[in-house]
């Protein structure tokens, strides 16, 4: 386990979300979930922030803007979907997100469905 990046606080946060799902079910809109997984994260004492804006520069200027679903310990991007499936714009949409805020791991978790379906994404890594 020593090449994985931060595996006690990934298992953690992957714990979280399993129970969400087992707690609430795949039918759901995606705020409800967020909301859940906050009160989780609270319950379990892990620093968060929660809809966090990041910015995008270029050449010392600010080009845009992204909300990150959660950023956990400042370490990781958790950013959660409620769609028929994943498809290579979310695995995007979350390396986006690692490259603005200088991060190495973010785990992408879709609630719709029977069972919740998660995947880490790592910075330089292709994953879809």
């Amino acid at each position: 386990m020593a090449d994985l990046v931060y595996p006690q606080l990934s298992y953690t946060i992957v714990g979280i979300l399993f129970e969400v799902h087992r707690r609430l079910g795949g039918n759901f809109e995606e705020k409800y979930y967020q909301r859940a997984v906050e009160k989780l994260l609270i319950k379990h004492g892990i620093k968060f922030s929660k809809e966090l804006k990041a910015n995008l520069s270029f050449e010392g200027e600010n080009i845009g803007k992204y909300y990150l679903d959660f950023l956990i310990e400042d370490k990781l991007v958790l950013e959660l979907k409620t769609v028929p499936e994943l498809l290579p714009m979310h695995f995007r949409q979350v390396k986006s997100y690692l490259k603005v805020k200088q991060l190495r791991l973010g785990i992408l978790a879709n609630f719709r469905g029977k069972s919740l379906i998660y995947k880490r994404v790592l910075q330089g890594v292709n994953s879809y």
